[in-house]
């Protein structure tokens, strides 16, 4: 493999990053799920000859990016994607909010297991839903799905939201439990909206992500499934994601909720997205096998607080034990700024990245360490 340099240490506080800037100087930002690591060379040059060009104006989706999407469907999960299933979209959470509004009316119910990624929890409120919640539990070392509780509950529900690979937790469902949400969702007529941004960081060489619309043609019908390189390639600031809609009459309502009021795509996210779905350098494999070592060093850290990362670069601790009465003021005396469980729907943990270069991180930890004694 190509030797790359991950441990750059770069400092962000003057690009008005909103990881650095939130905390005062002295805490180290761990929270958001925005990578401390530069993004490929061959993408920043690629931007870089985009720019020489002198023009950025308004820009059509290209015909280039809609067939590189289908290409690297087809190659990593055997996905035959139509190209009229595409709906181009700035970012995920915008397409969790326009997939509810599409599937759902007003009063009916969104079921969501939970703890997830927070923009999950705003969603029912948003579109004059109602939340139907259900707590993933700790079976062993793995957070899973209480089926039992969400077949009581999707009665209620006209909409399925799955976060896979899973965040805060770090699963990466097996193709039984998906099959299992899949049979929930064809008894009860739930429609599904699957967040799968994290699908290229799977940490675990036993797991493999496996997007739940490919499971079947009747599961694919009710499926909106949402895809975007900006975590892999840590480019969230150049906003591009997709959404997979093979169902002519969903996608079209999709449309007609997104029209004037979702903003158009920049040239500039378009090329990063393309360069990211085309590429099969050494590149993602060699910050894969470097995320795999922070992540066992966090394991290493604080033991069994902490279920094994099977994909993403977020680590879900238990701190239930310190009975802390201000979490984040806790953590922040000990310099260190985290995503608090409670935003998540999980009372009793943080969220810590370790999605950053390791000598970031060996402070980090260092500090860690002080706060949970």
């Amino acid at each position: 493999m190509t030797e790359f340099n991950f441990d750059e240490v770069i400092d962000r506080r003057p690009s008005s990053s909103s990881k650095w800037t939130k905390f005062p100087d002295g805490i180290l930002p761990f929270w958001v799920a925005d990578m401390d690591i530069r993004a490929p060379e061959f993408m920043l040059d690629a931007l870089k000859s985009r720019i020489d060009h002198g023009i950025l104006g308004y820009t059509v989706t290209p015909p280039s990016l809609i067939d590189t999407a289908i290409a690297w469907l087809q190659r990593s999960y055997g996905w035959k994607v139509q190209a009229e299933w595409l709906v181009w979209i700035p970012g995920v959470v915008t397409g969790f909010n326009l997939a509810a509004r599409t599937t759902i009316n007003p009063g009916e119910g969104i079921l969501i297991p939970k703890p997830v990624y927070y923009p999950f929890l705003d969603v029912p409120a948003n579109v004059g839903g109602e939340a139907v919640l259900s707590d993933l539990i700790l079976a062993g070392q793995q957070w899973v799905m209480d089926f039992d509780d969400l077949n009581t509950k999707a009665a209620n529900a006209r909409l399925f939201m799955l976060c896979n690979p899973q965040n805060p937790t770090g699963r990466v469902y097996t193709r039984p439990e998906l099959e299992q949400v899949a049979d929930l969702c064809l008894r009860h007529n739930l429609s599904i909206m699957s967040d799968e941004i994290h699908c290229p960081i799977i940490l675990d060489p036993e797991r493999k992500h496996i997007p739940i619309a490919t499971l079947s043609p009747e599961i694919e019908a009710k499926s909106i499934t949402l895809f975007s390189p900006t975590k892999a390639y840590n480019i969230p600031g150049l906003g591009c994601a997709v959404a997979v809609i093979p169902d002519l009459g969903i996608r079209q309502r999709f449309l007609k909720a997104r029209a004037g009021l979702v903003p158009g795509i920049s040239p500039m996210a378009y090329l990063a997205c393309e360069l990211a779905w085309a590429d099969q350098s050494d590149w993602l494999p060699s910050l894969l096998q470097y995320i795999r070592g922070n992540e066992a060093l966090v394991r290493a850290t604080v033991g069994n607080r902490m279920t094994a990362v099977e994909g993403t670069y977020l680590a879900w601790i238990d701190v239930r034990d310190l009975r802390l009465n201000d979490t984040s003021a806790h953590f922040e005396r000990h310099g260190l700024g985290l995503f608090i469980g409670e935003q998540f729907g999980g009372k009793g943990y943080i969220r810590f990245n370790f999605g950053c270069p390791r000598t970031t991180l060996d402070e980090g930890l260092r500090r860690l360490t002080a706060a949970l004694q």
